[in-house]
């Protein structure tokens, strides 16, 4: 097969454009090159790597002439992880760029091009944000290794700083480190499936000060317990859990089923606004609480609710958006398909007073069926999917029983798009788009959409 550009082909390029993941786009003859680490507006030389039908990768080798919104990336590792894929652009341009992405799917596979896109909202500080740090160890050739993944690998880059986690994970994360084996506790292998300690987990309540420190690890029986609790209360005086989480499965999946508290309490409580959370060893909780709240009040705004509105909070996992919600509303009925889930938005609303906000396990496209055949009727739909968007049955549940306004909260502007145009063609009007700025440095940017039934 001929390819206008072959591999190891050195070229001259013009970068147009950058990717949903960070990567620079420049086209030879219309063919699309993605190359990690340029910048729209920059004339790059790069060296062809993998080639396919409709487009291929290459490797950055030089900036011929440089972005004005190109900076110096901060981290000594941003080159290799994968954490980060925008530390190299301004946050002025960062910001500009989300916008411009979710503009593009909005015109491109919404095909809305008429919808209002408001520019992000985004922090003061776009550093250390991060309230929960899910750091890997492993061992390569004899030493102990921590830190995170490079892009598209399970390949560790060894460090002991991220500048978008809490300092505190810093730490603990070098000193373990240095310190572990000393107490006869090896670094798991993921290829041998050998070794004890697989991640380090570090959970921060921002407003409340309270840490949670979590070690998963491959067996029950942790060497040296008390001598490891005492390394963790050394480094972080001020920690008020540590637990330990058993994972012994061959698998990808960061956590195991059993969970035993090591020290301190099983939970640590944080605050978004002025509702309090709970949030135990495995429980979802937004990582970015200050940027949270940014996300609540725009999707409470939306939702606009004067006291009498009855309204349903589809994936409401353990209660943030339906605590919101509930003290402007008359009832909020959130329903979620994960129980653990379910129970700790229960729990949540008992923490809190709120006694007009009530949560049921099942699938959405289920559950809300039941409820209008009990007799219950609902004015706004509030949904917060994962990344794959709405399951097609809940799109036609909504067009089936057609609430008159749905704020949809979305982490994938792709799907959210997807989503947007279905219920266009169902009936609904989609009124605008406000973007937040969730995760600041990576290519990643969280939506509230307003949609009114026409």
């Amino acid at each position: 097969m001929s390819f206008i550009v072959n591999q190891n082909d050195r070229l001259t390029v013009y970068v147009e454009d950058l990717t949903h993941d960070g990567s620079g786009v420049a086209k030879v003859e219309g063919y699309p090159l993605f190359i990690h680490g340029a910048l729209p507006g920059e004339e790059v030389e790069v060296q062809v790597g993998k080639t396919l039908k409709n487009y291929g990768f290459a490797r950055l080798l030089n900036v011929v002439t440089s972005s004005p919104e190109r900076v110096d990336a901060p981290c000594h590792v941003f080159e290799q992880c994968g954490g980060c894929q925008l530390q190299h652009l301004s946050y002025e341009g960062q910001l500009l760029q989300k916008q411009k992405q979710v503009r593009d799917v909005m015109d491109r596979i919404a095909k809305l091009p008429d919808v209002p896109v408001h520019p992000v909202k985004g922090m003061q500080d776009p550093w250390r944000y991060r309230n929960k740090s899910q750091i890997p160890f492993s061992e390569r050739n004899g030493e102990v290794v921590a830190g995170f993944y490079r892009s598209r690998s399970h390949h560790i880059v060894d460090t002991d700083v991220c500048i978008i986690q809490s300092e505190e994970a810093d730490e603990l994360m070098a000193t373990l480190k240095r310190e572990m084996l000393i107490h006869g506790v090896d670094a798991y292998n993921e290829r041998t499936h050998r070794g004890m300690l697989r991640h380090l987990v570090v959970r921060k309540g921002q407003a409340t000060g309270e840490i949670m420190v979590v070690l998963v690890t491959s067996k029950k029986k942790l060497p040296q317990r008390d001598a490891i609790v005492a390394v963790i209360k050394r480094v972080l005086p001020e920690v008020t859990s540590i637990m330990q989480n058993v994972n012994g499965e061959k698998t990808n999946v960061i956590f195991g089923n059993e969970t035993i508290c090591l020290y301190g309490k099983s939970v640590i409580i944080d605050t978004i606004g002025d509702i309090q959370f709970e949030i135990s060893a495995r429980s979802f909780y937004q990582v970015n609480p200050a940027q949270t709240e940014v996300l609540y009040r725009q999707a409470l705004e939306y939702a606009e609710l004067s006291g009498n509105e009855t309204v349903i909070d589809a994936y409401c996992g353990i209660g943030t958006i339906s605590l919101f919600l509930a003290q402007q509303a008359k009832e909020v009925y959130g329903v979620e398909i994960v129980p653990q889930a379910i129970e700790d938005a229960k729990r949540n609303a008992e923490l809190n007073g709120i006694t007009n906000a009530y949560f049921e396990a099942g699938a959405s496209e289920d559950v809300i069926p039941k409820w209008y055949e009990q007799g219950k009727r609902f004015d706004v739909l509030v949904v917060d999917p994962p990344r794959k968007g709405c399951d097609e049955k809940l799109l036609q549940t909504i067009l089936k029983y057609k609430p008159k306004r749905v704020v949809y909260v979305s982490c994938n502007p792709g799907t959210l798009a997807r989503d947007l145009r279905i219920l266009e063609d169902g009936g609904y009007r989609t009124k605008e788009v406000q973007p937040v700025d969730m995760f600041p440095q990576s290519s990643h940017v969280e939506c509230v959409a307003l949609i009114e039934l026409r």
